[in-house]
């Protein structure tokens, strides 16, 4: 039996704030990284990448993930996001946010600039096509 993903229900419409909150995360990390608090600003890109995922499923499956695994996420953005030729090029740059979500928050590893610019490099590519998906 395939497990369906923890959801809670939403207009399509609320996908708007979402974006706002996924632009508040992303300037703050750019802040963060200015500063050289890197693993702040790693945690900003992750929580704007997951913010952007979010716009994504609500706008397109008037729902988000509500499950503590991230992980999960991904299986409702590939239900819910259009099919597209860019698709699961943008979720591959999306898992490998989620990818360094708990070594950036929970495992104590230090990220230093060169981190941060990789983070962004995958963090803009997925903000690019969820831009395109929700024009």
């Amino acid at each position: 039996m395939v497990k369906k993903v923890p959801r809670k229900s939403y207009e399509s419409t609320d996908y708007s704030k979402f974006l706002k909150v996924s632009k508040n995360f992303a300037d703050g990390a750019e802040v963060a990284a200015d500063y050289e608090y890197y693993n702040a600003a790693g945690v900003l890109i992750i929580h704007a990448a997951i913010a952007l995922a979010d716009a994504v499923t609500i706008r397109f499956a008037s729902a988000k993930c509500t499950g503590d695994n991230h992980y999960e996420i991904i299986k409702l953005l590939k239900e819910a996001a259009p099919a597209d030729k860019q698709k699961t090029k943008a979720i591959t740059q999306f898992e490998k946010l989620i990818d360094h979500k708990n070594a950036v928050s929970y495992q104590g590893e230090i990220y230093r600039s060169e981190d941060i610019q990789l983070l962004q490099k995958h963090f803009d590519r997925f903000r690019t096509w969820v831009e395109s998906v929700l024009q």
